[in-house]
């Protein structure tokens, strides 16, 4: 469907941004995926319509190589996806599953296999096959092989955060693929300024895990409901483009967004008071001691 575009300069026009508050494009993400990724695809497919004219055995090769290629490829999209995610995050585990590195491996036996399949000896695959998996590891670089900002910190309570915060992003993500239906640039804007509110939340607690129970029901109950009244919204505006189902629907947002951003800041003034208890009860063992703080 044609979608009308309008902007400051358009006719009867107003800013894209009119009505949006600061930051209202503060959650918009580029792609950590990228052209180089998704061309590590080609070889496969190239491979695959090679292997044709090389025989049975040639076939059988090519054929396997290049579904290894293809595995590599798509381990090679999640492990950047998973890095870039990690990126954002200012606490976070290594990856259970060194994707990048995998795939690493992946390309190097699916180009020796499909060397192979060409009729290379099996000592010129192999020097093929190391040849490309240093090459990827040199374009696409390692998976992080350690923890990010977890000195100090209860793993266990660390862990619990984390689930808490995967299952937000993943409501978050559901309710920005919900409104793609929906088509209407004005709602997906709003819906990033909520997301923008929605990820301070996050951020804050994964800063101190100790907001977890204060907010665990704003990151759990509240993101699910929202997620469900999205993919409702999406499904009537798509059908019959209703303005009042649109109007109720900005509503929410701006009540939701209100609502976390007033829940963020009464989870900082409350870090700010346990600061300064801690401060207070710091100079007053020490007076005891003796020891002068001027």
């Amino acid at each position: 469907m044609a979608q009308r575009f309008g902007g400051k300069y358009s006719p009867n026009g107003k800013p894209d941004n009119a009505g949006a508050g600061p930051g209202a494009y503060t959650s918009a993400r580029v792609d950590p995926v990228g052209a180089r990724a998704n061309l590590m695809f080609l070889p496969a497919v190239v491979l695959l319509f090679t292997a044709i004219f090389n025989g049975a055995l040639g076939l059988a090769t090519g054929v396997a190589g290049a579904g290894i290629l293809s595995l590599g490829a798509w381990l090679l999209r999640g492990g950047l996806q998973a890095e870039a995610a990690r990126h954002a995050r200012k606490v976070a585990r290594r990856p259970a599953l060194p994707r990048k590195i995998l795939a690493a491996l992946l390309a190097g036996a699916g180009i020796a296999m499909g060397a192979f399949s060409h009729g290379a000896g099996i000592a010129a695959a192999v020097l093929f096959g190391v040849v490309v998996a240093g090459l990827h590891l040199a374009a696409f670089g390692t998976d992080p092989l350690s923890d990010k900002g977890m000195e100090g910190i209860d793993t266990f309570q660390q862990d619990r955060v984390a689930r808490v915060v995967d299952e937000a992003e993943d409501h978050l993500r559901a309710m920005s693929d919900a409104l793609r239906r929906a088509n209407d640039r004005e709602v997906s804007a709003r819906m990033e300024q909520f997301q923008a509110a929605a990820r301070t939340l996050i951020a804050t607690v994964e800063d101190d895990p100790r907001d977890l129970t204060a907010a665990r029901k704003y990151l759990g109950v509240y993101l699910m409901g929202a997620r469900d009244a999205s993919a409702k919204f999406a499904d009537i505006y798509a059908r019959s483009r209703d303005t009042g189902a649109k109007t109720d629907y900005l509503v929410l947002l701006d009540d939701m967004e209100k609502n976390f951003a007033a829940r963020t800041e009464t989870l900082l003034l409350d870090d700010q008071t346990d600061l300064t208890v801690e401060i207070e009860v710091l100079r007053d063992r020490l007076k005891r001691e003796g020891v002068r703080t001027e």
